[in-house]
């Protein structure tokens, strides 16, 4: 999680490999080098990414500084006497950071929650809300992480705080989007005393059976539903879906609703009497809950909110094309520059503080 805003003291001289100036000139020359290790840019997140090209990454993955929650080397976001003041400078950023996304591009936002007067704040959902309508941000996915463990909480009259929110924003309708590369690995099918079972032991003789004996079905449709059902199960045999199950009028309640008014599913097992449910062969897709631990704080001694690598792997791996570009405009000891680095793809940091960076560097520098 990644700290900004401020001004950058003239005491802040960087070595070579963190850029303070000439932000546009070091990122095209970074983009055409094609190298891995990241970009390094020092400087007031706002005011970098006014000076960055348009359209030059790919891909945002970001954790800002949470509400007062802690107090970061040069300060800045996160120390606002006023939650909406808060919100207001993380979209001034914000909307700097979506000029340089391209039209393509998505926007990943981890962002965490305060209690003030005893109350939740609500920050996540009235920072989204906001991109939403004051930006034109498009939200597609209000992941929840789950970090299964909590930490010191000392509260006797709530619950423990163990999720925050990941949103996913994109500027477009169409986007890229590559969800192969996050398929969990299928069970394959198996062939057992010669019939072809599925990977989770579907072999067609139980849907068989309830066909054959409908009452709710008309001949026709149950000679539909039986070459409908050999279809499915010579898919199955040849490898291109790993699996599928069959809803039958009369059997089985539609999965969604079963108004025909809502379901297009409900209307097709009206006008079939039976439809089909195949699953991917590369496997399924991951849900919107993510179940990782957070970094271990026993360890930390140099940075306080460093989110895990775990976290950023299928953002980066679904939204970033191969060769492209990710930023975090508040790279913080550069996890997610780790991440894409470990994942193949160039990444540009932006921080305040070039200790921060300096620790970045250090940790993407190793096994290169």
């Amino acid at each position: 999680m990644e700290r900004l805003a401020g001004c950058v003291s003239s005491a802040d001289c960087c070595p070579d490999s963190i850029i303070a100036s000439d932000y546009t000139e070091a990122v095209n020359a970074y983009r055409a080098s094609g190298r891995l290790k990241p970009l390094l840019l020092l400087g007031d997140a706002r005011v970098v990414l006014e000076q960055l090209p348009p359209s030059c990454v790919d891909c945002v993955m970001t954790s800002p500084p949470y509400w007062k929650k802690r107090e970061y080397e040069n300060g800045g976001i996160g120390q606002e006497s006023d939650y909406r003041e808060f919100i207001e400078h993380l979209l001034e950023v914000f909307s700097a950071l979506k000029r340089v996304l391209k039209p393509e591009g998505s926007f990943w936002l981890n962002i965490g929650d305060t209690y003030h007067n005893k109350g939740l704040v609500g920050i996540p959902w009235r920072l989204a809300l906001a991109l939403i309508d004051q930006q034109g941000w498009i939200l597609r996915n209000s992941v929840i992480w789950n970090k299964v463990k909590s930490g010191m909480d000392n509260a006797r009259d709530r619950l423990a705080n163990i999720h925050e929110h990941v949103f996913h924003f994109v500027k477009q309708p169409k986007y890229y989007y590559n969800a192969d590369a996050i398929r969990s690995k299928p069970r394959m099918a198996r062939v057992v005393n010669g019939a072809v079972v599925s990977a989770t032991g579907v072999s067609g003789v139980r849907y068989k059976r309830q066909i054959e004996l409908s009452t709710a079905l008309t001949e026709e449709e149950k000679r539909l539903a039986l070459s409908a059902l050999n279809q499915a199960l010579a898919e199955v045999r040849a490898g291109r879906i790993s699996d599928f199950r069959m809803i039958i009028r009369g059997q089985h309640r539609t999965t969604h609703s079963d108004s025909e008014k809502v379901s297009g599913r409900a209307k097709e097992l009206h006008e079939r009497g039976f439809y089909l449910l195949k699953y991917h062969q590369k496997g399924s897709k991951p849900a919107d809950v993510w179940d990782i631990l957070p970094e271990d704080t026993q360890k930390r001694t140099l940075h306080f909110a460093p989110y895990p690598v775990d976290l950023c792997r299928i953002p980066i791996l679904a939204t970033c094309p191969p060769g492209g570009v990710v930023l975090d405009p508040f790279c913080g000891t550069g996890t997610t520059l780790l991440a894409a680095r470990d994942l193949g793809r160039q990444s540009i940091g932006i921080d305040i503080s070039r200790r921060y960076l300096e620790i970045a560097e250090e940790r993407c520098a190793t096994l290169l």
